[in-house]
């Protein structure tokens, strides 16, 4: 299986993530399942906030909009790869069953 790659975010996407759970009060399993990602960073966002210490994830200044756009393409990409072979062999799974 191929390993999905690093995903990196940027200052104003975890200021954003914050927002959601200290404004719109929901929790951070809501949130990361609106953002598509794991509560643990946003847990851990929220504390770097209180002490002042939140930044952007090394390299993600560097890169232009349509590289980070492309990381992105490609992060769904793979998920959407996975999903179709996970789809491909429940059905080969249940056609062999009804046989």
């Amino acid at each position: 299986m191929k390993r999905i790659s690093r995903r990196l975010f940027t200052e104003g996407f975890k200021r954003e993530a914050i927002k959601l759970v200290t404004e719109q009060h929901l929790n951070a399993a809501q949130a990361g399942r609106q953002l598509d990602i794991d509560p643990k960073p946003i847990r851990l966002w929220i504390v770097q906030s209180k002490y002042g210490e939140l930044a952007g994830t090394l390299w993600v200044a560097k890169l232009t909009a349509e590289q980070q756009r492309i990381r992105e393409l490609e992060r769904e990409l793979a998920v959407a790869k996975m999903e179709r072979d996970i789809l491909k062999k429940a059905t080969a799974y249940f056609a062999k069953e009804a046989k």
